[in-house]
């Protein structure tokens, strides 16, 4: 009896301020759309695939944990943007036989993202957000590309951020 008390003067407790649920978004209640424009590849190395797979991740990571529906422009909130940065490089330098390698080779992306919050201007922001993944010497860039797991985990984290940022007020 104890903890059903307990658990719904929790319930009352976060329903004070806007919309809370238990995936960590506090999205007001006028808020009902979203869009997304392409995020665009403007990094001078980063791959062509790359345009495309971030969008709809991006789209769907939204859609997977918010009740917003996806509008084609004018959303209620508004996300635009460019991947700013593509950059492999060699890290965690060793000294083989006298000669300087690299040990790894790190994959960096940034994304710049503008973020218009129409219901609460104070909400929106323009931010760039980053992440990396480290790959063993052996794998090339080309070889990363390729692999269909390898660039989604570090684009998964800065969607992650960008939600984070937008919806969660984290």
């Amino acid at each position: 009896m104890l903890s059903a008390w307990c658990l719904v003067l929790g319930m009352v407790a976060l329903s004070g301020c806007g919309v809370y649920s238990f995936n960590g978004t506090n999205i007001d209640p006028a808020v009902r759309t979203i869009s997304i424009q392409t995020i665009q590849n403007n990094s001078p190395t980063g791959p062509a695939f790359l345009t495309q797979r971030f969008t709809e991740d991006l789209k769907d990571y939204f859609q997977r944990n918010t009740n917003l529906t996806l509008v084609p422009r004018d959303g209620d909130l508004q996300f635009d943007g460019s991947i700013i940065a593509y950059d492999f490089s060699p890290t965690a330098i060793q000294q083989v036989d006298g000669v300087a390698q690299a040990g790894t080779n790190r994959l960096t992306i940034q994304v710049k993202i503008r973020f218009t919050n129409t219901k609460d201007e104070l909400q929106s922001f323009d931010q760039t957000f980053q992440s990396f993944g480290d790959f063993p010497a052996t794998q090339d860039v080309a070889t990363v590309n390729n692999d269909q797991t390898a660039v989604r985990r570090i684009t998964t984290n800065i969607i992650t951020d960008i939600f984070n940022k937008s919806v969660a007020n984290w």
